[in-house]
């Protein structure tokens, strides 16, 4: 069944063609220094914080000469490759064994194809004093042997190292706030409805919303698994392998048995407060949303970007446009905790979503040997090293390294117990390749019931169920017959 979207960037695996001028790497099979005696090693990946088609921006320039500096020998060039075709790109020369030093690690690829890293990651690196492994440095719980999600599934191993993190949460404006009256941040249901009334009386749209599936998505997740949080023990019943067992966040596999013996419904309590608490959050929106202009990576960006409304959904690769267009205090937040003083259902646990790995990350392709490797490694220790906090404040990216803080745009998308990841999966919508907007559109903009909405839930996700146990081959387990 369909869950709502985790943060990431999302791009179209459209073909590019390969023999124009500055799309082959410069990689292959190239392993010594250059003519001058320098090693020179090409980074090539999609550009996730502006519109340029020639450089990741000044911040990353500026982190490029700082270790150019440190490390004399060593050039490091940079390769923007187009968001509508990297992916292709870099499969293709992966494949070919024409890829650059650095690649961008979320286009398909095989294990063969990349060094595996976890020899390396067993050694110092050199720009974190006092380290006595690599692997040390990354913050635990996102990266490193022990997290199934940084491994290779081919292979099992570590074969890039992470940049940053990715996360959502609200953004706000904090003029308009300070204008309506609101000193903090509303960390409660209760707490967000009483902002929403402030700042419509200040004139503002409490948010901005679009006709994307963001908000969508990212709202009904974050409030459905607040409410549904108390059904942890009830409904885990397989491990993160689909095992019997238990997982640390109960899987889409323990969801179907729950929804397919009849554990969970439509009419269990939990789901029609659910749509209750999702539609007043829709309601506090921008009043027009389904005719505003998709926004990416924040949601409604227009109306938040001029004043017209005061909080948005977005992730932190949002942060460097929004620095430039925003011409106010920006700050971020959780979503709000739904508390029993917001909803009797409520078991007060707290609003949680989680940052994960699924950002800028790079691995070196297996043609790459000698020097160039060698270069290689370096900077990929360097970009795990306190050196790149000045790039993450001005991108707003979140650290994946220990002891290095979030820029101050975006610390609250890791605040408390926002950043850690939620108990239960969502409550579904339709199967795989729904929309979540055609299956709650509808019922958002009071054009259906509450009834009527619960009604057509109920035939989503037995059609979801049902496409996938068939999906992932479920069939002959006793629960799913």
């Amino acid at each position: 069944m369909r869950t709502p979207p985790k943060s990431g960037l999302a791009v179209s695996a459209m073909l590019v063609a390969l023999t124009g001028c500055g799309l082959l790497g410069t990689g292959g099979t190239t392993s010594g220094a250059d003519a001058d005696g320098k090693v020179t090693i090409t980074l090539a990946g999609p550009n996730q914080w502006n519109s340029s088609g020639s450089s990741f921006g000044p911040a990353w320039e500026a982190l490029v000469d700082s270790f150019e500096k440190r490390e004399p020998g060593i050039e490091v060039k940079t390769q923007v490759l187009p968001l509508d075709g990297f992916s292709q790109t870099i499969t293709t020369q992966l494949a070919a064994g024409t890829a650059p030093e650095l690649v961008f690690n979320q286009p398909p690829h095989k294990a063969h194809e990349v060094h595996a890293l976890d020899e390396e990651l067993q050694k110092p690196n050199p720009y974190v004093p006092g380290n006595q492994r690599w692997i040390d440095v990354f913050r635990k719980d996102y990266f490193g042997p022990g997290v199934s999600k940084a491994l290779s599934k081919e292979s099992g191993k570590l074969e890039y190292i992470p940049f940053n993190l990715v996360a959502i949460g609200l953004f706000y404006n904090k003029d308009a706030f300070a204008k309506a009256g609101i000193d903090q941040p509303p960390a409660t249901w209760e707490d967000f409805r009483s902002a929403c009334t402030k700042l419509k009386d200040a004139g503002f749209d409490p948010v901005a919303l679009d006709k994307g599936g963001l908000a969508a998505g990212w709202t009904w997740e974050s409030v459905s698994t607040q409410l549904i949080d108390k059904y942890f023990d009830d409904w885990n019943h397989f491990d993160a392998t689909g095992k019997p067992g238990k997982a640390p966040t109960v899987t889409e596999k323990s969801m179907s048995k729950a929804i397919k013996e009849g554990t969970l419904t439509t009419k269990t309590p939990e789901v029609a407060e659910a749509l209750k608490l999702y539609k007043e959050f829709f309601d506090c929106g921008t009043p027009n949303w389904t005719g505003v202009a998709d926004g990416g990576a924040t949601v409604g960006y227009r109306d938040f970007v001029t004043g017209r409304a005061a909080m948005s959904w977005g992730t932190d690769f949002a942060v460097e446009a929004l620095k430039t267009d925003a011409k106010f205090q920006l700050g971020t937040m959780p979503f709000p905790t739904i508390t029993k003083a917001s909803s009797p259902l409520s078991s007060d646990a707290p609003a949680r979503y989680g940052a994960s790995i699924g950002g800028t990350s790079y691995m070196i392709p297996s043609t790459v040997k000698d020097e160039k490797y060698a270069a290689a490694v370096k900077f990929l220790q360097y970009m795990s090293s306190p050196a790149i906090k000045p790039w993450l404040d001005a991108t707003g990216g979140l650290p994946a390294v220990e002891g290095v803080e979030p820029s101050a745009e975006t610390a609250g998308l890791l605040e408390g117990e926002w950043g850690k990841p939620f108990r239960v999966n969502a409550l579904p919508g339709g199967p795989e390749g729904t929309s979540f907007r055609d299956v709650f559109d509808g019922y958002l903009l009071g054009k259906r019931s509450l009834d009527e909405e619960l009604t057509d839930l109920a035939k989503w996700w037995e059609r979801g169920i049902e496409a996938g146990i068939k999906k992932n081959a479920w069939g002959d387990e006793d629960w799913a017959k």
